[in-house]
């Protein structure tokens, strides 16, 4: 029997993602804007706005088929500011279809997931690795907790995350572990005055475990051909 939602789960998480369109190369194309301002510390491998901070927004960006921008931060960026995003923020590319996205929600945690996997593959292949800038990820997810992490705990959040795409996609029935190029932003509340940090976002943890949930069925949702 699951525990009942502590009054933190029941804080705002983040807004609804505004959807976006424009016409470039020839492509009606998509974006999801979230806009959620302050008080909000996320980690992301995003082109944009990775790595760990404060950020106030987050944007998902479908761009075409054989994307070959050599300034792929510029061009989120931009695409940001004509949508009028303003402050620090976070960038994501795919080729993926992003108006046909997953979101799911357990006890406070919640995932938002786009997703295309015609080009997969498993983490461990032999050959090198290539050099140079890869094409746009197709399965990004961006997911959130009403609670404040610790950075170490961010990082474990990006784990779970990890961990649950790839027990989603076996689930589906596909020989993989991802794309070459996926992309994450996990989002956590800022601490305030007086509220501690979680020290772990693991699979079994209390956060962790509703976090994992909602990446597995947002990424079931998202696949190709899940409606």
């Amino acid at each position: 029997m699951e525990s009942p939602c502590p009054p933190s789960c029941r804080r705002p998480g983040l807004p609804h993602p505004e959807r976006l369109a424009r016409t470039e190369d020839g492509e009606r194309l998509h974006a999801l804007l979230w806009r959620p301002g302050p008080g909000w510390r996320m980690v992301s491998s995003a082109v944009l706005g990775g790595g760990l901070g404060e950020r106030a927004w987050v944007l998902n960006a479908q761009v075409a088929h054989g994307y070959r921008r050599t300034d792929p931060a510029r061009h989120l960026a931009g695409l940001a500011r004509a949508a009028g995003a303003r402050g620090p923020g976070v960038g994501l590319l795919t080729a993926a279809d992003v108006s046909a996205f997953g979101r799911a929600r357990d006890q406070g945690a919640e995932a938002v997931v786009t997703a295309g996997v015609s080009v997969r593959g498993w983490a461990a292949e032999p050959g090198a690795g290539a050099a140079g800038q890869a094409p746009p990820g197709t399965v990004n997810i961006v997911a959130a907790l009403p609670v404040a992490l610790t950075d170490a705990a961010l990082v474990n959040a990006v784990m779970t995350v990890t961990e649950a795409k790839v027990q989603a996609l076996l689930d589906a029935g596909l020989d993989c572990s991802g794309t070459p190029t996926d992309a994450v932003c996990v989002a956590a509340r800022t601490p305030g005055d007086g509220t501690g940090a979680h020290s772990f976002a693991g699979p079994r943890s209390e956060w962790g475990a509703r976090l994992a949930r909602a990446v597995h069925r947002a990424v079931l949702a998202a696949l190709p051909g899940a409606g």
